[in-house]
């Protein structure tokens, strides 16, 4: 079973454009699947691979999370998001379909099943949540402060350790007795992974989750149309509860409380099993932005230009997103950005293996120049050679290392890389700061935004000691 990636643009209720983000594995019916905050569809990977033999399984990442663009208004509630999975519908050709969604998913699909019950064959909700007004209260003063990034990096120590108690507490501020939860953990790379979705969200985080909490029991009113609904809640989840808050629930419509995840999944999709909606096909991608499929391999994301003729690489633990420019063609490395890397550390000719069979299938013009930002102007020149095209000039530079960026139960490896991106910012190489290896800053170099965007893409970097290494040679 294979989960590939794509981005599509949809258009806002407003006549905006906005492009996403999503995940598809499978064949058959098509099922939606729409993530909690503030994940992205990453989080539903492993469930992907479960049901892709029984669904064409769709995961967008929701507005402003994952690799998706926001929203256009500034404070969207449940309705712009119930609008946003019409507009995704819609972009992929979808008249109707399954869906499926966990906590604000849940909540999400709730809304938009009782705005257009036509559009669902069936929706499964894991983790309805039904707050009460004290709750809203509560939640809508202290859930969501604004995810800020700050000059030294002080809103990462903040936010490991918030994510860190979000599995010890509920809600994660409220630290006392009252408010332990049982499934309480110090899973360093669980936590890492939820922190790198928020740093992909940024300001989006609090966005839609302030969304989610201040959501009504958006229930359909008697006699009202509404598709076949079942709301479930597994043992250690502080929604399991909200079940007894659901009340009379419409003809049609199913609640049961479960013991394991396992036992939500599988009582889900037995349920939207029963129900099922026709075969899709894949609809057009974006023309500037993508994946191109390499067998045996993955996917490597690319942006900009395919019929320029120029590709531009960038620097060992960097990402496409920073180097892209108009009139080149940008990719992610293997094992960067948002391009799939290898089990283990690859040798040079497989990085170069990959890029030239990827290449490709991407470019719809010739190669005439490839260059490379720092390191990677000698993994440029190797594949210049590769496809016979006329290398650039290589600088001999001193190579710099690389910081472990290992995640660790305190969350000191985000500090660590940002520590990094202000040193890169600041000197050539970053590990030796001395008034010769001083590098002329740009107005933005050290704007905490930028800052941002380089750590994310550091953290994401995967093998990268090897790939240094290998071009030293």
């Amino acid at each position: 079973m294979t989960i590939t990636r794509h981005f599509i643009d949809v258009r806002n209720a407003d006549g905006s454009a906005r492009r996403v983000h999503y995940r598809r594995a499978g064949s058959g019916p098509p099922l939606l699947l729409i993530h909690q905050s503030p994940r992205s569809s990453a989080e539903y990977e492993p469930l992907l691979a479960k049901w892709a033999a029984d669904f064409t399984c769709l995961a967008p990442d929701s507005p402003g999370f994952g690799e998706s663009a926001p929203l256009p208004m500034a404070a969207p509630d449940v309705n712009d998001y119930a609008d946003a999975v019409f507009a995704f519908m819609d972009a992929m050709g979808l008249d109707k379909a399954g869906a499926y969604g966990f906590h604000s998913g849940a909540i999400t699909l709730i809304t938009a099943a009782k705005r257009a019950p036509g559009r669902f064959t069936a929706v499964a909700a894991n983790g309805y949540a039904v707050w009460t007004d004290a709750e809203r209260a509560d939640f809508g003063a202290n859930y969501t402060p604004p995810f800020v990034p700050l000059a030294y990096g002080e809103h990462l120590t903040w936010l490991w350790h918030r994510l860190r108690e979000q599995s010890w507490f509920f809600p994660w501020y409220a630290a006392d007795d009252a408010h332990r939860m049982s499934v309480a953990h110090d899973n360093a790379e669980a936590n890492h992974a939820m922190a790198m979705d928020v740093l992909a969200a940024g300001s989006s985080y609090a966005q839609g989750y302030a969304a989610m909490l201040q959501a009504p029991r958006d229930l359909p009113e008697p006699g009202a149309p509404t598709p076949p609904v079942f709301i479930c809640g597994r043992n250690g989840d502080p929604l399991q509860s909200h079940i007894d808050r659901l009340g009379t629930l419409p003809i049609g419509w199913a609640a049961q409380k479960l013991a394991t995840e396992e036992d939500t999944e599988d009582a889900s999709r037995a349920w939207l099993l029963s129900h099922t909606a026709s075969a899709m096909p894949l609809p057009r991608a974006p023309d500037d932005q993508g994946y191109a499929i390499v067998a045996g391999f993955g996917q490597l994301h690319w942006l900009g230009d395919r019929a320029c003729g120029h590709l531009h690489l960038h620097a060992p633990g960097c990402a496409a997103e920073m180097v892209a420019a108009p009139g080149t063609l940008a990719l992610d490395l293997p094992g960067h950005g948002l391009s799939d890397g290898f089990a283990a550390a690859p040798g040079l000719e497989a990085v170069l293996d990959v890029l030239e069979r990827g290449l490709a299938s991407l470019t719809t013009a010739d190669l005439v120049r490839i260059t490379g930002e720092g390191a990677s102007a000698r993994l440029a020149a190797r594949l210049a050679a590769r496809l016979g095209i006329a290398a650039e000039p290589v600088a001999d530079t001193t190579g710099a290392s690389w910081p472990d960026l290992t995640p660790d139960r305190f969350g000191s490896h985000l500090t660590r890389a940002w520590g990094f991106a202000r040193a890169e910012a600041a000197f050539t190489p970053w590990d030796a700061p001395c008034a010769a290896n001083a590098r002329p800053l740009t107005a933005d170099a050290l704007s905490p935004l930028r800052l941002h965007r380089r750590v994310l893409a550091a953290l994401r970097a995967r093998h990268v000691p090897e790939l240094i290494a290998a071009l030293r040679d």
